[in-house]
């Protein structure tokens, strides 16, 4: 919402009331004067009107989890277990998925409450790369790279995917890199050219990198550092 709207909407408060206010510098957001009534003002962040608080900031949320196989990206469902069974309780319901993986899936997963933020994740239109460690059933043919390179059609988007890099690991391995992060794109990619993933492994989206140190069903919160890099 616009920082000029949070203002007027206050009891008493007038748009021109309002502006007289900004142009005084009366209207600090998180700290510090703001005297733009157009800045974009979130959920998170707190409006003060001098001393007093007028929108208090919600806490924000960026988690990285370790998928293991055999859960849902889901928040709930009544056949198998979810990936929010991994999260404390307290935090399950502030929680959305930020890009999913299919229940046989592992690695790298997303969960935020700021969805603003996780749709620069995960819209195809954004381009962010997404690195995949993928197993298939045949020998990966040399011509994989050239068509996966080109650009894969799919017939019930009607469209062509964007041109995604493979990396030969072995005969039956290979890191993969899309830039869309549509439904099962991998597996239907491979599927187009005659091949089937036995395993699909996410190592990274755009800048964020699965820790390490992060055991298969655990997560901790993004870094400072990690969640400016997303913008």
């Amino acid at each position: 919402m616009k920082l000029a709207r949070i203002v007027s909407n206050q009891n008493g408060i007038s748009r021109r009331m309002a502006s007289q206010l900004l142009a005084a510098g009366r209207i600090w957001v998180d700290g510090s004067v703001c005297r733009d009534g157009n800045e974009d003002i979130s959920r998170f962040r707190e409006v003060k009107i001098d001393k007093d608080i007028i929108q208090q900031a919600e806490p924000a949320y960026y988690l990285m989890l370790h998928k293991p196989a055999g859960y849902l990206s889901a928040t709930r469902d009544d056949q198998h277990p979810t990936v929010m069974e991994l999260i404390e309780p307290e935090l399950r319901s502030h929680l959305h998925i930020g890009g999913r993986l299919d229940r046989a899936s592992t690695g790298l997963l997303i969960l935020s409450n700021d969805g603003t933020w996780s749709r620069r994740l995960t819209e195809p239109a954004v381009k962010i790369p997404k690195v995949y460690r993928v197993t298939t059933a045949e020998p990966i043919s040399p011509e994989t790279a050239l068509r996966f390179a080109e650009g894969i059609w799919f017939e019930y988007e009607q469209l062509t995917t964007s041109p995604a890099q493979l990396e030969p690991l072995n005969d039956h391995e290979a890191r993969v890199t899309i830039f869309e992060g549509r439904y099962h794109q991998v597996k239907r990619m491979f599927h187009a050219v005659g091949n089937r993933v036995t395993s699909l492994h996410r190592e990274s989206m755009g800048s964020l990198v699965l820790d390490p140190e992060l055991p298969v069903g655990g997560y901790r919160h993004l870094s400072g550092s990690e969640i400016r890099s997303i913008g």
